[in-house]
Formats: structure tokens, sequence, C-alpha cells
């Protein structure tokens, strides 16, 4: 194999992927220091290990890991309930830093960012490692945790980065370098390749990502598909996805689903816990301004036996009001006495953009408008005063037994001890609105 450079030119872009270091379990050390240097997993209230600390995974600690098979391997692993509240804060703090260096940030997932450094040398005064240093640097004295960082010519290029050194570390890969990095890597490492796919390179005597990079593109775009062939470009060098920067705004689908622990087998708590699926599918649905005109929901046994069914709406809509009727005849078809479950999920399904929206004859054009400004008003509400601040009567339940927060019993230990910063007692109080007729 010919280990020649792959391309002598440094830096025609320069594209970052910032991957946070063990993110729930940073989180958690972050605002307790107390747990800072233990061993702490979160996903108490699944019975199975969500995420572990570096310390935690020292011990051979591994995500999707039963509790008790825990507390055999770790006697002294402190095992915490999910707040996905608080990671959510973190992470979007976390985004709100990197807009400092640079507009073009694109919010991967809720612990990993892409970020376009192109051309902001002379801005920031000093090379693009430099930055990358300051942003590190910046997140832990303003966060306390440690993200790892990749840079390179293209975003597959920089994912590879951000992984040759966890935590904390920074990994340069200018275009001279490419082929040393890429000469180590198996081919199944490289982002967007599974295991089929190496499988099936394996057979045409491709191992590792170089001899990947390496072959000819009549080969590739012959034996793979498109993607595979942006794969090969972004592994030349050549910059084929770009950042994004737009949020997502079209969706076919949007589900919500939740765990719950212990499993239950009350009708009430488990068609509320259905109810609040619904209530933050439509709000995602309101947000994007698209209405659904189908509905599934489901219902997991505690044995994970699964139990749904397709509802089709009369007319579309994303105001709750409007679907609790047809969610809870679906429900009363599939929900089962004395059988306990686990959890609950809805989806919305054909959805299509609000403006788009027809009446029928027989539909009811005063009421549709009402329902619109009252929930135009509940919207207002929730996002001055946090999510669930106005909530449906029917999932008062799941609140009340709040059996899904913390995972057997436990509330999350920072809704009991403090207020992050911008938050305000209100933001967790909830108040039910009935179901009436308007």
């Amino acid at each position: 194999m010919n280990s020649s450079p792959i391309t002598i030119s440094s830096w025609p872009r320069a594209i970052a992927h910032l991957d946070a270091d063990a993110f729930f379990a940073s989180c958690e050390q972050a605002i307790h220091p107390e747990l800072k240097g233990k061993p702490v997993i979160t996903g108490k209230e699944r019975g199975i290990v969500a995420a572990m600390s570096y310390e935690a995974k020292a011990k051979g600690i591994t995500r999707g890991m039963r509790l008790f098979e825990v507390k055999k391997a770790c006697p002294d692993c402190i095992i915490l309930p999910s707040d996905y509240e608080t990671y959510s804060l973190f992470s979007k703090r976390m985004f709100d830093i990197l807009r400092r260096f640079t507009p073009d940030v694109e919010e991967y997932s809720i612990d990993e960012a892409f970020i376009d450094l192109t051309g902001l040398r002379r801005t920031h005064h000093g090379s693009y490692g430099m930055i990358a240093e300051k942003i590190q640097m910046t997140i832990a004295q303003e966060l306390g945790i440690t993200v790892a960082i990749g840079i390179s010519l293209s975003k597959v290029l920089a994912k590879i980065g951000s992984k040759h050194k966890k935590p904390a570390g920074l990994t340069i890969i200018r275009g001279r370098d490419i082929h040393l990095f890429l000469g180590k890597l198996p081919v199944e490492k490289v982002w967007g390749i599974g295991p089929n796919t190496a499988a099936y390179l394996r057979k045409f005597g491709v191992h590792s990502a170089l001899e990947f990079a390496k072959k000819e593109e009549a080969f590739i775009k012959m034996r793979l598909s498109k993607p595979y062939h942006e794969i090969w470009h972004e592994l030349n060098g050549r910059s084929v996805y770009p950042v994004t920067i737009q949020s997502k705004s079209s969706y076919q689908s949007i589900s919500k689903a939740r765990t719950f622990t212990p499993p239950s087998t009350d009708r009430d708590f488990v068609f509320a816990q259905l109810t609040k699926n619904l209530e933050n599918a439509c709000i995602k649905a309101r947000r994007h301004n698209l209405a659904t005109e189908r509905i599934a929901l489901f219902l997991r046994q505690q044995d994970f036996m699964d139990s749904g069914m397709e509802l089709k709406i009369s007319r579309s809509t994303a105001f709750p009001a409007d679907l609790f009727a047809p969610l809870k005849e679906g429900f009363q078809r599939i929900f089962r006495e004395n059988t306990p479950y686990r959890q609950t999920g809805v989806v919305l399904c054909d959805l299509v953009p609000e403006e788009k929206q027809q009446y029928s004859l027989f539909d009811d054009t005063v009421r549709v408008e009402k329902m619109s400004r009252l929930y135009k008003a509940v919207d207002t509400l929730s996002e001055k005063f946090g999510k669930h601040t106005i909530q449906s009567g029917a999932s008062i339940p799941a609140k009340l037994q709040a059996r899904h927060e913390g995972g057997r019993g436990d509330q999350t230990v920072r809704k009991n001890t403090m207020l992050l910063k911008g938050e305000n007692d209100r933001q967790k109080l909830g108040m039910p609105v009935l179901h009436v007729k308007v």
C-alpha cells in the first residue's frame, strides 16, 4: 500500500467535531462536585446503565448492563436516575459557548457538534488548534465538563480525530497527515461504515480506512452506493458534508415514548403516561407548524412484548384535545388488566403543514379557531415558565406518582436540592388544565 500523503493541502477547510466526555455522568459530577473521581452511573429509572463516568468504565461497567450486574462488578458505584432536563440545559449552554467562536455550529446530538472554523485564525489570533484549546478551556471553566475535539478537512476526518484521544483530547489531522491516521484505522471504525459493509470491503482486500481512501473512484462507484462514495471523498480530504446550522424543521413523523419504573398495572397511570407522550409530540408538531392526519400508539409490557394500533383522524390537527378521544379508544382496545407495563409511546404520522389544513362541511370552524387560540396561549406560557406549565388533566396521575422520574420512587438529586441559573420555582410547578368543550 502506498503510504504517500493523500493531499498536501493542509487547510482548504477546517471542520471540527466536538464530543463531550461521558456527558450524562459528567453533568452529574459537575453539579455535584462530591461525585468527581467516583464511579457514577445514570439510568436507575430504566434498570440498566444509560451512561457511566470514566471511573465506572474503568471498572468494567458497560452501557446496557443491568443494575444487579453493576452492583456485583462494582459495589461502590453511585447509581443515579437520569435527569434529562439538566443534561439538555448543559447541552444548550455548550452550544452557546461554541457560537461565541463561530456562527457555523451544527448541533449533531445532545453531546456532539460540528463547527466550521475555516478562515477564523486571524479573528481569534491563533491557529485552529489554539481556537480548539480555548473552546475546551471555556467549556471546562463554565460548565465543569470536558470535551474531545478533532479538527480536519472534512466532517468524517474530524469525527475520526475526536475519537482518537478521549477524554479531553485534541487531535489535529492536517491534509498532509491524513494517511498517517487512516493507515492505523480499521475500515469499520469510519463514521458511516457498518460491519456488513466492512465485511464486504474485506473481500476486496480493503481492511483499513487508508486502503478504502486509496481505492479508485471507479471501484467505489461500481461496488458501493452514493453514501459510501461521499465518505470516500471525505476521507480524501474533500469536504462533501456541509456544516448545517439550521435546526431540523421538516418531519414525516414525530414520536414520543417514555419508560417508567417500576412497571405498572394501574390503568389510569399508564394512560396518563400515554397522554404525556401525546402532549409532548403535539408540542413539537406545533413548534414546527405541523399537524397530524394519523396517530399510532403502543404499550410495552415488562416482558418487552408490544401491543399497538393506528388511528385515522378526521381532520389534521396538533391539538391534544382533538386527539384524546381516539387515543383513549385505542388505549382501551389494547390495554390488558393485571398486565405490568413499562413503556408507552405515541407517533404522529402523515404530518402536513399547518397552513394546508382543509376544513370540511362538517367541521366546527368556530371551535377550531378557539382551540387554536387556546393552544397558542398554552405554548406562550410553556415557553416562559417551562414545559408542561399547563397540562392535560388526564396526565395528572403520572405527575402525582412521578414514578417515571427518579427510578423506583426516587426524585433526581437536582430536583430536590437546587435550581440552575435561569430557572425559578415556577418552572417546576404545573397547572393542570381540564378537557372542556369550547
